[in-house]
This record gives structure tokens, C-alpha cells and sequence, in this order.
């Protein structure tokens, strides 16, 4: 009953649905200077917004009644199916492929759409032909998964229907951390206080916030300039601290004549602890699988991290952070990224 008020649009309940979307896709979808996406906020109904940034994937935010977002819905899936026919008029493939779109949706609510034993994901499947899939793990730095549908745009339609249901009947529960995408990003390696991206077989000075807090840490601590103690390497850091310095493009086997943490520190800099709590359902992401990124983490900081066992009727995990206040600022900036 409560699916045909829904259908009908006889529920005037406002909803959000997000979209995943690959940046290559999203440049086909908004067509002309966006003249598709605002051709489809204007017969829908639903304000439509897409995310900025340079990165490989965008959120496509749908906002209204259930109706605008069914309408919404419709024109998205038939736009990726027209896109899907003349891509294909270029091939050699014979089959044709589904449509295939990716929500995101608040992990809390996930439970009633899988339903107990699989049997609500089984029903959404049997009625509507679309294939739909639950992601297992949360996306990155979120409490949020990836839902992904495939079919033909009727069976999405009545897919996202049901979909919409569920997400009505089932409220998130706490707090959402929404999945924001990253830029691309490539490794990045501390050197003589500064931090160097990989691009081919060079490592070029790497100007974002690691950069600025590793030095800002580096400051905190009392340190002998590096040019002041050791002869620069050729082509590196060719002056003392408190100077302008300059930079150009290092060959990556001289890297390897800088210690990674901290160069240039005293010897025996004064160590200190910090603490600090973390939920216990976002531990997790922080400690990764088999200990690998809580260990990547000691790594790149160096400093010792250690995460207490959770304790019966807390929500929270307390970590213990030592080491100089680099080490500490690097470790807390590195955690909170994760």
C-alpha cells in the first residue's frame, strides 16, 4: 500500500538520493554546457547537483518529492541507455550492455534493504528484473555503501521505487559521515622536510597540507637547520633555514640519502603523548586489513600508535599517540584522513 502512495508521488515526503558517478561519465551525461542536467531539472522537478573537484569520480545529489525523483530516475536511466545504443553503433559487440547505475547509501539503512537472510534484496530483485548488489565494505573516510543496479531503465525505475520505500520505512540511524571522493593522488615520500610526489622515475616537491603540517611540526621541535650540519645532496635543499628554498626535480635513489621522518631533528628530541577517541565503527578504516594501514601510519609518522581494546558498553576507542610533536602532528593528521 505504502508502495503505490510512493509510486503515485501521494507521499509529499522530501528525499535525497545519491549518485556515484565516473567523471568521463558524468562529462557525456551533462551534455552541451549542462544543458541535459538542466533539461532534467526543469521537467522533474528535483534539483539536481553534481560534485566539483579534480576527481575520477563525482556524487550526483537528487533532492525532492518522490515523484520529481522518480522522474529524475526515468531520464537518467534512459539517457545512459542512449548513450549505452550509440557507443555501441561504434563497436564490434553484439550483446548490449545493462544500464548500470551506483547509489550511495547511509550503511544504517543497508540492513532493511538486504532484509533478514537476503530476503528484502531478493524481493526488490524478483519483482523489478534489476540486478542489485550491496557492497560489503563502507566507502572511503564514510559510514556510507555503494548500491549498485543493472537492467533495463523500466526495471531501475521500479528498482529505485522500492528502493525509496525502504529508505522511508528505515530512517538512518546516528550520524552519516557522507563519502566525499578524492583527488587522484599518487605516493607521496618525506624528504629533507618536504614531501615529493612520484612522477615517472623523478620525485618532484609535493605542495598540499601534508607538506605544510610536516613542516609546521618540524618547526614545534628544537632542530639544527640541515644545511648548518650536513653538506646539501647536489640539487636538493641548497640553503639554511629561514631562507628562501628552492627546489628542482630529484632523481629517486637520492632521496634515499634523507631519513624519512623528520630529518635534521636534535638527536634525542623530548617525546610526548597525545590521546585521542575514535567511534568504535570508523576503528576499522584506521587500522585496516590485518593491521596495514595503522602500521603505514607508524610508518610514514614515526611514531608508536596504540589502540586500546574495546571496552564493554563504549562507543569509543581510545588511541595512544607518542612521540616528538612531528611525529604526533603527522600520525593525528594521517589518522583523521583516513
Amino acid at each position: 500500500e505504502m508502495e503505490s502512495k510512493v509510486s503515485e508521488g501521494g507521499l509529499n515526503v522530501t528525499l535525497t538520493i545519491r549518485l556515484l558517478m565516473h567523471g568521463k561519465v558524468r562529462g557525456s551525461h551533462s551534455g552541451s554546457k549542462g544543458e541535459t542536467v538542466k533539461k532534467m531539472r526543469e521537467e522533474s522537478g528535483a534539483r539536481i547537483n553534481i560534485s566539483e573537484g579534480n576527481c575520477p569520480e563525482r556524487i550526483v545529489t537528487i533532492t525532492g518529492p518522490t515523484d520529481a525523483i522518480f522522474k529524475a530516475f526515468a531520464m537518467i536511466a534512459y539517457k545512459f541507455e542512449e548513450d549505452i545504443t550509440n557507443s555501441m553503433s561504434n563497436s564490434t559487440a553484439t550483446s548490449k550492455p545493462p544500464v548500470t547505475l551506483r547509489l550511495v547509501v547511509p550503511a544504517s539503512q543497508c540492513g532493511s534493504l538486504i532484509g533478514k537472510g537476503g530476503s528484502k534484496i531478493k524481493e526488490i530483485r524478483e519483482s523489478t528484473g534489476a540486478q542489485v548488489q550491496v557492497a560489503g565494505d563502507m566507502l572511503p573516510n564514510s559510514t556510507e555503501r555503494a548500491v549498485t543496479i543493472s537492467g533495463t531503465p523500466d526495471a531501475i525505475i521500479q528498482c529505485v521505487k522500492q528502493i525509496c520505500v525502504v529508505m522511508l520505512e528505515s530512517p538512518p540511524k546516528g550520524a552519516t559521515i557522507p563519502y566525499r571522493p578524492k583527488p587522484a593522488s599518487t605516493p607521496v615520500i618525506f624528504a629533507g622536510g618536504q614531501a615529493y610526489t612520484i612522477q615517472g622515475q623523478y620525485a618532484i616537491p609535493h605542495p598540499d597540507q601534508l607538506t605544510k603540517l610536516h613542516q609546521l611540526a618540524m618547526q614545534q621541535t628544537p632542530f639544527t637547520p640541515l644545511g648548518q650540519t650536513t653538506p646539501a645532496f647536489p640539487g636538493t635543499l641548497g640553503s639554511v633555514a629561514g631562507k628562501q628554498r628552492s627546489f628542482i626535480m630529484l632523481p629517486l635513489p637520492a632521496l634515499t640519502m634523507f631519513p624519512c621522518i623528520c630529518p635534521g631533528l636534535d638527536a634525542s628530541p623530548p617525546a610526548s603523548t597525545h590521546e585521542l577517541t575514535i567511534p568504535n565503527d570508523l576503528i576499522g578504516c584506521i587500522i585496516g586489513r590485518q593491521g596495514t594501514k595503522i602500521n603505514e601510519i607508524r610508518q610514514m609518522s614515526g611514531a608508536q600508535i596504540k589502540i586500546a581494546n574495546a571496552t564493554e558498553g563504549s562507543s569509543e576507542r581510545q588511541i595512544t599517540i607518542t612521540g616528538t610533536p612531528a611525529n604526533i602532528s603527522l600520525a593525528q593528521y594521517l589518522i583523521n584522513a583516513r
